[in-house]
């Protein structure tokens, strides 16, 4: 009997769809993740009535997490030399979809899960329940699926180093006060403006919206090139034995404190350097 999917696509209107992130107890992505957002975004790409996509979590208090690390060696790898790598492919493909990406922020989102929000066109955040984080020099590595190419063209430049150098978790209101998200909202308000604004573009002209997206990316997009060279400087320093120490760490602190590093984890990966 096959697991059942770690994402989970609904077709909500003819016109709407939403996606659903469920791996609990954390919403980590492991590679079942990443090649089934692929097919989805491929399908819906190809979806002649498809205007609007909302990315969702089942799991109130993370949304989409970093990469699972235990994982890592599993990490879909392209088939030929000069494939785009399966996540890189992805983000790509959304960011230039030519439906509107929609996500709703409630819970911690990191790494990966961040790279996903920044690729979508319009982020709305929880300001009670979302955080967000690159934590990935803060173990080792270097983000590698659009973090380091998105990142500092919303919140600019040295906002950007700061919160990839440092690893820490921010809130949701830094996170709306330097651009990392389109806006926040009262917990209790989120999901009902979300829907209010996925039904107004899904009454607009689907081929209207689609152009001024075009548009807009050609002002506002990083070149593909980037992201591709990003995710192959990310699997090198997979490699690297600084990565290999602070991962014994971590998985110290794991198996000690449990899923309060998950809470905690711009904290936590603090305390791995610390011990090194």
């Amino acid at each position: 009997m096959s697991l059942p999917s770690t994402v989970r696509l609904e077709r909500t209107t003819p016109r709407t769809a939403r996606i659903t992130f469920a791996n609990p107890p954390a919403n980590l992505v492991i590679p079942e993740s990443v090649v089934t957002l692929l097919k989805i975004v491929k399908d819906l790409e190809n979806d002649p009535d498809i205007q609007v996509v909302v990315f969702d979590s089942e799991l109130p208090d993370f949304f989409v997490n970093h990469y699972d690390g235990a994982a890592a060696a599993d990490l879909p790898q392209p088939e030929h030399e000069d494939d785009t790598p399966v996540w890189t492919d992805m983000v790509l493909r959304l960011s230039k979809a030519p439906f509107i990406s929609v996500a709703a922020i409630r819970g911690r989102t990191r790494g990966a899960g961040n790279e996903l929000a920044l690729a979508c066109d319009l982020r709305y955040a929880s300001r009670e329940k979302a955080f967000f984080g690159q934590p990935e020099v803060g173990i080792g590595i270097v983000p590698g699926g659009g973090g380091a190419e998105r990142l500092p063209r919303s919140v600019g430049r040295d906002r950007a180093l700061e919160a990839i150098l440092t690893s820490v978790d921010y809130d949701a209101d830094v996170a709306e006060r330097w651009g990392w998200v389109t806006r926040t909202l009262p917990d209790a308000e989120l999901d009902a403006f979300v829907d209010a604004t996925v039904a107004r573009l899904a009454s607009f002209d689907r081929q209207a919206l689609a152009t001024a997206k075009a548009m807009v990316n050609r002002a506002t997009l990083p070149p593909d090139a980037d992201l591709v060279a990003a995710f192959g400087e990310f699997a090198n320093t997979l490699t690297q034995p600084g990565f290999a120490a602070r991962a014994v760490g971590l998985g110290a602190l794991v198996a000690e404190k449990g899923l309060d590093v998950e809470y905690q984890l711009g904290e936590y990966v603090g305390l791995v350097n610390e011990t090194l």
